[in-house]
């Protein structure tokens, strides 16, 4: 039987594509349907690891993005707004939320694809109301990931009469260290975990791959996902490149775990299966939670352990920007109004040094177009709007 390998390859390289911007797409409405309030939410919930964790799992579930969850709790933990732990809390919830595209793919709705991407289009395109475009574009986005996956599988099918590909599967199945560098590798190069797992779901259902040799690919596509952090990370502060790394520590630990006892959690997946009566993509998904689950059960109570850890490993501090007022203390307009004055005074005092530092980062960004001036300067620009408005509200208070 000969292969058509150009069919396969425009197949498989055309369903990959569809998939990634369909997780966008999807992410995008998921977002925009909530509004831009994903900043505060984490700033608010956050008052401990375990909300962290909450905060992590729910938002990487909304936006389908545990990067943009990172990015976003990099930026809190820079603004002096999140401590280390709270973010290392997140970022293991992040872990377990990015696990829901999984389950999606996992409900087989592939012979419904084309219906739901049509009436994702007709929720885009005739209409104007903003609440209904997002929920079209949840919907293209679902319908694209599952007619993607449908491309992706028909393109690997003829694989299964390959000799070649057979041996390098059962290669595969009795070398979990390979599994890892494969499932890491997939993943840093196309830069998209949940794209890793949806390859894995179908190469599973396809029967190309074993469970015992689908695992170790799963976990080391958890270790790529935050490779890609560290990389985007290399030329941020150092608030930045701690999370990153407690990131990568966390996802190691959590693989290097699973490969000890590897036999016993395979039994334990396969139990699972025929108790639920799990379809193959349904398994791969329930086995990428239990991973991301565990691991963060047994790694919780050493959060403080990991944060002390990556603190000695990228020594010094950044400069923090408070977004809060320093001396403003509504008790004293009514007790002291004298000395909520005199506060005043000094927090104005503070408003003008950051003011001056502001002059200072636009300056440098201007002469030497240094981006990180950029950056912090937007920062340094938020924190004088709330200081001001809450400045402007004390005053008010204090006059009337």
């Amino acid at each position: 039987m000969s292969i058509n390998w150009q069919q396969i390859i425009f197949s498989f390289l055309g369903g990959l594509g569809l998939f990634l911007y369909s997780i966008r797409m999807m992410g995008d409405g998921l977002q925009q349907a909530a509004g831009d309030r994903l900043r505060y939410f984490i700033d608010k919930y956050t008052s401990n690891p375990f909300f962290g964790v909450l905060v992590g799992i729910g938002l990487t579930a909304l936006i389908q993005s545990s990067s943009g969850v990172t990015v976003i709790t990099v930026g809190l933990v820079s603004a002096g707004l999140l401590t280390l732990r709270q973010a290392i809390g997140i970022v293991m919830g992040a872990n377990i939320g990015t696990t829901v595209t999984s389950f999606i793919i996992g409900f087989k709705l592939g012979d419904y694809a084309l219906p739901i991407l049509f009436l994702g289009a007709v929720c885009l395109f005739f209409t104007k109301k903003r609440s209904i475009n997002n929920i079209g574009r949840v919907l293209f986005g679902v319908g694209g990931i599952f007619f993607a996956l449908n491309l992706m599988s028909g393109a690997m099918e003829p694989l299964k009469d390959l000799d070649a590909f057979r041996e390098y599967m059962i290669k595969l199945s009795g070398n979990p260290v390979l599994g890892v560098f494969v499932g890491t590798g997939i993943t840093l190069l196309i830069q998209a975990s949940s794209a890793t797992i949806g390859i894995l779901q179908n190469l599973y259902a396809s029967g190309l791959i074993e469970l015992k040799g689908a695992l170790p690919v799963l976990f080391g596509d958890n270790i790529g996902t935050t490779i890609t952090a560290i990389i985007a990370s290399l030329g941020a502060n150092i608030a930045a490149k701690r999370v990153a790394s407690a990131h990568v520590m966390f996802n190691v630990v959590g693989t290097i775990l699973c490969l000890i006892v590897l036999g016993p959690f395979t039994s334990l997946i396969q139990w699972f299966q025929t108790a639920l009566h799990l379809s193959p993509e349904m398994t791969i998904a329930f086995a990428h939670g239990t991973f991301n689950v565990t691991n963060t059960i047994i790694q919780f109570p050493f959060i403080g352990l990991l944060a002390t850890l990556v603190t000695k490993l990228i020594p010094g501090e950044d400069e923090v920007v408070k977004y809060e007022p320093l001396y403003l203390d509504p008790i004293l307009i009514k007790q002291a109004p004298s000395l909520a004055l005199g506060n005043a005074k000094k927090e104005l005092l503070h408003l003008g040094r950051y003011a001056m530092r502001s002059f200072e980062l636009a300056y440098d960004y201007i002469v030497n177009n240094t981006e990180k001036s950029a950056d912090k300067g937007h920062k340094v620009e938020e924190a004088i709007n709330k200081i001001d408005e809450d400045l402007t509200r004390y005053l008010i208070d204090l006059s009337s």
